[in-house]
């Protein structure tokens, strides 16, 4: 799901030149493998040094035959691709995440904590973008799922999308943007862009580290901060890792519902006590037992993403937020989840739980362009 289509070179003439003349320097830099950057089956490329390229197609791994002429022209390359994004790799800074030209994912790790040489992993991002009823052709969903999370984004629910590395949280998250009303103000936050919003309204920002000497930069939190002046009727985070998760949690709660970020996680309950430790993270003087409810007041749905050994990726869970128990223990109430049905087939299906949104659903029925499935809002 999270494939892309990379760009080429009809583009150019809307670049800057220097622009230009590093895409056109990449390119050749990088000729051992821009066909593979070229190829819109293949979702990510992987160096793990000159000689040693694989490629993701289809959700598994191939080796390929292709390599870098020597060491030297690889480590030409990477350097190429550093300075084109203003990064440095320094004995202090052994690791970098950035954008290529055609708005690919990179991240670059450098000797010593690369072992056997420098390694990079290319994420492709399509500019043909997934869409729900696609989703649903692939069997990463049902309509019947894509109708309840239609009517949930609508009525501004908060959502987590959970999943592992490479499952298509990001396809995930951009599909659920789509049903976001027109006239709504939507702010997206992100370490390195990804999201690719369709909506006319949208203000994208990005992490910026600082420069050798500690100067300029802003951090996910201080983005976060901010956003809450600038008059967000949405705020998407592309994916929470660290202390931004409290501020999250917060706006949350402060009257900014339909919120959406991703978290990895292997299950619902496992993306709720994902985000205690990121928001643990965020440095707050608040015992676990009031952030632990703090989170199930602010997250309404949970949705949980998996990639499988075939390399398909179905949505596995589809779950509930609730109060936490007499225990103090997060909750969820499960209303579909990936099950067998009778021709032995795994399926999402609805779990005959009716969803705590049924009130909203019926005043809101006027408002709501859907087809409504009778046997959920009874």
């Amino acid at each position: 799901m999270e494939t892309d289509t990379p760009g080429n070179e009809s583009g150019s003439s809307t670049l800057d030149p220097q622009t230009q003349l590093y895409k056109k320097s990449m390119r050749r830099l990088l000729q051992p493998i821009q066909k593979h950057l070229d190829n819109d089956s293949i979702s990510e490329v992987m160096i793990n040094g000159f000689d040693k390229i694989y490629v993701e197609s289809g959700g598994k791994l191939h080796k390929t035959l292709d390599q870098f002429k020597d060491e030297e022209s690889w480590e030409a390359a990477v350097r190429n691709i550093t300075q084109f994004v203003g990064k440095r790799l320094t004995p202090e800074n052994l690791s970098i995440e950035a954008r290529l030209p055609d708005g690919h994912r990179v991240h670059i790790i450098q000797a010593p904590a690369a072992v056997g040489g420098t390694s990079v992993a290319i994420r492709k991002f399509a500019q043909e973008k997934l869409d729900i009823e696609q989703l649903i052709k692939f069997g990463s969903m049902t309509r019947q799922c894509a109708e309840f999370l239609g009517i949930a984004v609508h009525l501004a629910k908060n959502v987590i999308v959970s999943g592992g590395t490479g499952s298509g949280k990001t396809t995930l998250l951009n599909c659920l943007s789509s049903m976001i009303p027109a006239d709504e103000r939507i702010i997206v936050l992100e370490d390195s862009t990804e999201l690719q919003l369709q909506q006319e309204h949208v203000v994208q920002f990005e992490v910026k580290p600082p420069d050798a000497y500690g100067r300029g930069g802003i951090s996910m939190r201080e983005l976060f901060r901010g956003t809450l002046r600038m008059r967000p009727d949405r705020i998407i985070v592309g994916e929470c890792r660290g202390g931004e998760a409290i501020d999250m949690i917060q706006a949350m709660n402060s009257g900014h519902g339909g919120s959406m970020s991703t978290a990895h996680a292997n299950t619902p309950i496992d993306a709720l006590a994902r985000l205690e430790v990121m928001s643990l993270m965020g440095g707050v003087d608040m015992p676990l037992s009031a952030i632990r409810a703090q989170i199930s007041s602010a997250v309404d749905l949970v949705i949980q993403i998996n990639r499988f050994h075939d390399g398909t990726r179905k949505l596995t869970h589809v779950s509930e937020v609730g109060d936490v128990d007499e225990k103090g223990r997060s909750t969820v109430r499960d209303i579909f989840t990936l099950a067998e049905n009778a021709d032995g087939d795994e399926r999402l299906q609805w779990t005959g739980n009716q969803p705590e949104l049924n009130k909203q659903v019926t005043r809101a029925k006027a408002d709501l362009a859907i087809d409504l499935t009778s046997e959920f809002w009874r």
